[in-house]
């Protein structure tokens, strides 16, 4: 594989589950992958609480922004991940498409965002290990 996959996450605000899961990504993966996150409806600022959650893991998210959902994004994408954004992403050929299904950690205390974000961390540990045999595939 020439150029190295690339992954898209998306929710709705942009601002807890797909930026956690962005977050982990580039922090596990390095730059063996390109990571993306946006939201169908960006939120202003990413949920403090999940800024708070993910710094107890060692990963500062607090300078990223929600970015709005864009056609290309998902396009120029080898992995798009939705988490709760039903119908909202554009779909095309070629493209795997993954549906998580997380509970949403708007307007929860970082006591609710602790367990969502181990379970994004386990989904990507386990993103990571297939994009690594696709690629060793190709």
């Amino acid at each position: 594989m020439s150029e190295k996959p690339s992954v898209l996450f998306v929710c709705v605000h942009n601002a807890g589950r797909s930026q956690m899961a962005a977050a982990y990504l580039t922090h596990l993966a390095g730059d063996r992958v390109e990571v993306r996150s946006a939201g169908s409806a960006p939120a202003d600022s990413v949920n403090p609480a999940v800024v708070e959650a993910m710094l107890e893991e060692g990963i500062d998210i607090s300078a990223e922004t929600p970015k709005m959902l864009t056609t290309e994004a998902v396009r120029a994408s080898d992995y798009v991940v939705t988490m709760g954004c039903g119908d909202a992403c554009p779909f095309f050929p070629g493209t795997t498409y993954l549906d998580w299904v997380l509970e949403d950690p708007a307007g929860q205390g970082v006591e609710a965002v602790r367990p969502i974000r181990d379970a994004i961390r386990s989904r990507i540990e386990a993103l990571i290990a297939e994009i690594d045999a696709n690629a060793a595939a190709s």
